[in-house]
């Protein structure tokens, strides 16, 4: 593979074991970046059970894989081999599972003293609740944020499973991983990486903590300054049935949002007790059901009232703001968000589609340096699947 520059980790090749949700999702920040990851694979399908054509497996963009049967000893060797070439591996397995299949931390930093080993899981490596199963929603429970999110008087909301999977778990993988290989490059010393999700939801966690302590968010859930509990920030239904976001927090802007809405102190009294509060919500509810959506996006135009539609995911690639920061591609024919952040030196490309898995097969590993004959014994003793070919490029 051309080593022509594809971002700010161009020159980065990490080894990804195949996973669920978080870990190929932290495998493919660090690819839109430009490091080349190879994706080792099962066989045959996970039966994980959220199984979907591979091109619908947006978060496997950008990257190549093989399919390799673990359980044959040759296919663990040839893994150890690929590490030996690597800067980092990603895995995402309960604690133990690695090691069962002779590919724990012990003999891959044997074989490559400065290899960053990256470990996702949800409880983490040691603790009562490591060997335990479980999902965003119990990671997030267990910080107390979840207790915190939601309407008053209503249960809690789940945020999708942005907060524990994908904040807590894949970004701060990747921020441990970045910090660990940028030591690896000075010392040329490898290590491991425990990335918990409970441990990073928690951390997200840390300024809510300090305004919990001080006082200022200190009410039941959806009664407080950023939660849904003041009217001036909050979320309110159109005439069309759609929605529109509020957040004008800070006194310039609350006057130029009740300016916006025809409005003044008095129909919606911000300030004081819970009882005006009450009546401004009220008075903001009523006035925004006179109008549809948009119409409100277009009386705001222009104004720092801090007011933002609240759009659909079909919506949200054609708003003027996302098509002039270029926030979405399209990448084999199905518009995704693209790459994030931006760099002004290294730009990042628009990545290459998900392959159908191990389709990069032996020519992987040929690009990873392994010799054409051990390619050959590995594929003909079914450890390695030959992966696709130029009839059937896998794409």
């Amino acid at each position: 593979m051309s080593m022509d520059n594809r971002g700010p980790l161009t020159g980065l090749r990490i080894v990804e074991m195949e996973g669920i949700g978080p870990p190929p999702f932290a495998a493919m920040l660090l690819a839109d970046m430009g490091a080349e990851v190879i994706r080792i694979m099962r066989p045959a399908p996970s039966g994980l059970g959220i199984e979907r054509p591979a091109e619908f497996d947006l978060p496997a963009r950008g990257r190549r894989s093989v399919a390799m049967d673990l359980k044959n000893p040759e296919a663990v060797e040839c893994v150890l081999d690929l590490i030996a070439r690597a800067d980092g591996l990603i895995e995402g397995f309960r604690p133990g599972v690695m090691e069962r299949l002779g590919l724990g931390p012990g003999p891959c930093l044997q074989r490559n003293p400065h290899l960053v080993y990256g470990r996702m899981t949800g409880w983490g490596q040691t603790g009562p609740l490591a060997e335990r199963a479980g999902h965003d929603v119990n990671y997030l429970a267990l910080t107390g944020l979840l207790e915190m999110i939601g309407r008053e008087g209503q249960p809690p909301t789940i945020p999708l499973n942005l907060l524990a999977d994908y904040a807590g778990g894949s970004l701060m993988l990747v921020i441990g991983m970045l910090a660990a290989l940028l030591h690896a490059r000075t010392t040329g010393q490898g290590q491991v990486i425990d990335a918990a999700m409970v441990d990073g939801a928690a951390l997200l966690g840390t300024a809510m903590t300090g305004l919990r302590a001080s006082g200022i968010h200190k009410g039941a859930r959806g009664t407080n300054i950023l939660d849904g509990g003041l009217p001036e920030y909050s979320v309110y239904e159109c005439a069309d049935g759609r929605y529109l976001s509020v957040g004008a927090l800070e006194p310039k802007f609350r006057k130029i949002l009740l300016d916006g809405l025809g409005l003044d102190e008095a129909d919606a009294p911000l300030d004081g007790s819970s009882e005006s509060r009450a009546k401004a919500r009220a008075a903001i509810a009523e006035r925004i059901r006179q109008h549809d959506r948009d119409e409100w996006v277009a009386r705001f135009e222009g104004l720092d009232a801090c007011v933002a539609p609240v759009l659909s995911m079909e919506e949200a690639p054609h708003h003027p703001h996302n098509v002039a920061r270029g926030n979405h591609v399209e990448i084999g024919g199905i518009v995704q968000p693209g790459p994030a952040p931006r760099f002004s030196a290294t730009p990042v490309p628009v990545p290459s589609p998900p392959e159908q898995p191990g389709a990069g097969g032996a020519a992987v590993l040929a690009d990873w340096g392994l010799p054409a004959d051990r390619i050959e014994a590995l594929v003909k003793s079914g450890a390695v699947n030959a992966g696709a070919t130029e009839e059937d490029p896998g794409r």
